[in-house]
């Protein structure tokens, strides 16, 4: 099964946190954010953008590949 990276969910500010039971946030750090998929093996490492950042960063890939298939993966690096 051949899939893609779905779409980046975006940051959006809010004065005051007020989150339902069940639901969590966490604080906007700096860094790179970039989504993470496995595929048959195969690692996809890309900026919200879709810049291709997999040479940039050869370790995320290499503990990526250690992931299950069908692996997608949001976050700040």
């Amino acid at each position: 099964m051949t899939w893609t990276l779905p779409e980046p969910m975006l940051t959006t500010p809010v004065s005051v946190p007020d989150l339902r039971p069940g639901c969590a946030a966490e604080p906007k750090w700096d860094g790179f954010r970039a989504l993470v998929s496995v595929d048959a093996g195969r690692v996809v490492l890309r900026s919200r953008r879709g810049t291709e950042m997999a040479a940039s960063f050869p370790e995320v890939v290499a503990g990526a590949v250690q992931l299950p298939d069908a692996t997608a993966l949001d976050g700040v690096m």
